[in-house]
């Protein structure tokens, strides 16, 4: 892969960061009975929207309440498959689009669509499906481009292939174009040599983090920086920096303390969720050690979001197939931020 192009725009702030910590010791429960909650993305109103990964319904939750909003036609849910990540479009003010990326019958695919309905508009498909390694998330960075992270389906040749969608992050338009200052002109491709991605999160100088499955070993927070490779299959876990091809990660956890997925930073903390560690991982980004909180507390843990009001959100996955269900599961909470 080239780097002929130039580097993506260098930003100064990010929609995930914000000043507040937020209270793990004051949970609040804000919906429950959600099957397989997957994408969180909040409304300029500060209500949220969610997605059920196999009913390919969107709700949107407010004020303790939740509705059904939008049902993405075509989900083809099994295995990890579904309706995954949702994304709320930076200028949502003025367009009113909201995004997914969902599992169809052919392929992983991105959509638009707004919730006064009409059929989704595809902007981006033809990322591998397969039962396993979808990736699925999805989200605007600080300069208002569209990322995504996509997982290897289950062939980790073509993590290493710069022609193929699958095990990269993404840089897309909101119009679902190769975005402008890719390191390759033209190509979607931001970066390479992931496994599987679900996970993406800026700190508030604009550096990326994202947020990697491992297979039997090790599980990696990386710095994601454009035209880099991050060794998978080749490597995994540390020991990537002996061969200066690959990026060696900032953190890596044993598969059974993480397999995480979802993340998000507040303040100088990055915060990524845990399915089979069961724990939300709170990571130092100015040093220290990463500390596992709400350990086996409530189960499976998929995503985290930094709410418009610096709360933080949690989503159970307990009714995903792999969980055991506890009462109320699925279920959100909210962590309320501490100024």
């Amino acid at each position: 892969m080239t780097t002929s192009a130039a580097p993506a725009p260098s930003v100064s702030a990010a929609p995930s960061a914000t000043g507040g910590t937020p209270d793990l010791g004051a949970p609040e429960t804000v919906a429950t009975g959600l099957e397989a909650p997957w994408g969180l993305a909040f409304l300029p109103d500060g209500s949220a929207l969610v997605a059920e990964r196999d009913s390919g319904e969107v709700l949107q939750v407010k004020d303790g309440r939740k509705k059904k909003v939008f049902e993405v036609p075509g989900v083809s849910a099994a295995g990890e498959g579904g309706l995954l990540g949702l994304a709320v479009a930076a200028d949502y003010a003025r367009t009113e689009w909201v995004y997914a990326y969902y599992t169809a019958e052919d392929d992983n695919r991105i959509v638009r669509f707004k919730l006064g309905g009409g059929r989704p508009e595809v902007i981006f498909d033809g990322i591998g499906k397969a039962g396993i390694h979808n990736g699925g998330r999805i989200a605007f960075g600080p300069d208002k481009m569209l990322y995504v992270g996509t997982g290897d389906a289950g062939d980790g040749t073509a993590s290493q292939d710069a022609d193929d969608t699958n095990g990269k992050i993404l840089r897309l338009t909101p119009d679902g174009k190769p975005a402008p200052g890719n390191p390759e002109a033209g190509s979607p491709v931001y970066s390479l040599g992931h496994r599987n991605v679900q996970g993406l999160a800026w700190a508030e100088d604009g550096t990326m983090y994202g947020i990697e499955f491992g297979q039997n070993r090790f599980d990696e927070v990386n710095k994601i920086e454009p035209g880099r490779n991050y060794g998978w299959p080749e490597v995994e876990g540390k020991g990537k920096g002996k061969n200066s091809k690959y990026v060696e990660p900032i953190v890596t956890w044993t598969t059974d303390e993480a397999s995480p997925s979802g993340a998000a930073i507040a303040g100088d903390t990055l915060y990524v969720a845990a399915l089979r560690g069961q724990r939300l991982w709170t990571v130092p980004l100015d040093g220290g050690e990463p500390k596992a909180e709400l350990s086996e507390r409530y189960g499976r843990l998929r995503t985290v979001a930094v709410a418009p009001d610096g709360a933080l959100w949690l989503t159970t996955s307990n009714t995903d197939g792999r969980g055991d269900v506890q009462d109320g599961d699925d279920k959100i909470l909210r962590f309320p931020a501490r100024r």
